[in-house]
């Protein structure tokens, strides 16, 4: 389920824009522990910031190995590229229509629901 989005133009790096999503997080989900991060989120700035606006939050970042030997799926990766895979069949969410950040943020928490509403009802 996703919990929080945010949108921001092409220009930003992942860690800034990681800090942006951390800073609308707060007080919104005080349950959170744990966070699972790739690499573009890696360094001081984002550490400083995550400890800063949250601090009970644990960031694990989560690299790929130095020695490429092919396909290799990683721990908890594989869960966030399994969600954009799934809003990505979204036709809207398919190409970057949006003029507005605001309009792309409304879509995708409307895949979200769509996605969550098959989850509940059909039973599997």
């Amino acid at each position: 389920m996703l919990l929080h989005a945010v949108v921001h133009p092409a220009d930003i790096q992942d860690r800034d824009g990681g800090v942006v999503v951390l800073a609308s997080l707060f007080g919104a989900y005080p349950f959170l522990l744990k966070l699972f991060a790739d690499g573009g989120y890696q360094g001081p700035q984002f550490r400083d910031a995550a400890a800063t606006v949250l601090p009970q939050l644990a960031v694990e970042i989560v690299k790929r190995s130095d020695q490429p030997r092919g396909f290799e799926v990683l721990p908890r990766r594989w869960i966030v590229e399994r969600t954009f895979a799934w809003l990505g069949r979204c036709r809207r969410l398919s190409k970057d229509f949006e003029n507005l950040t605001r309009n792309a943020v409304a879509f995708i928490r409307l895949a979200s629901i769509r996605l969550m509403l098959r989850r509940l009802c059909i039973p599997s």
